[in-house]
C-alpha cells in the first residue's frame, strides 16, 4: 500500500498491490465530499481487469463479495471520526 496523493481535506489515493488470492493492483480514492456539520465520504478502487477477472466478474459477483469489506471499512471510519 503507498499513498499516491493526499490533497487536505477532500482526496486521499492509494496504490494498493495484492499478492493473495490472486495478483491485483489497483487504486483507491476516498473522496470527502462536506454535507452540512456532516461529511459524505466515498471509497472507491479501480484498476486493471485481466482476462480470468472478466470471465470471473461473469459467474460472481463483485460486488456481494467486497460489498460487506467496504461498508464495514466505511463504518470504522465513521466511528473513528466522530469520536
Amino acid at each position: 500500500m503507498e499513498i499516491l496523493e493526499a490533497n487536505s481535506p477532500s482526496l486521499v489515493k492509494i496504490q494498493l498491490d495484492f499478492l493473495k488470492p490472486f495478483e491485483a493492483h489497483n487504486i483507491a480514492e476516498f473522496t470527502m465530499l462536506p454535507q452540512g456539520n456532516a461529511t459524505q465520504l466515498n471509497w472507491l478502487m479501480h484498476g486493471p481487469a485481466p482476462f480470468m477477472s472478466k470471465v470471473m466478474q461473469v459467474f460472481m459477483s463483485f460486488d456481494r463479495m467486497i460489498g460487506k469489506d467496504f461498508e464495514a471499512g466505511l463504518a470504522k471510519i465513521k466511528s473513528v471520526s466522530e469520536k
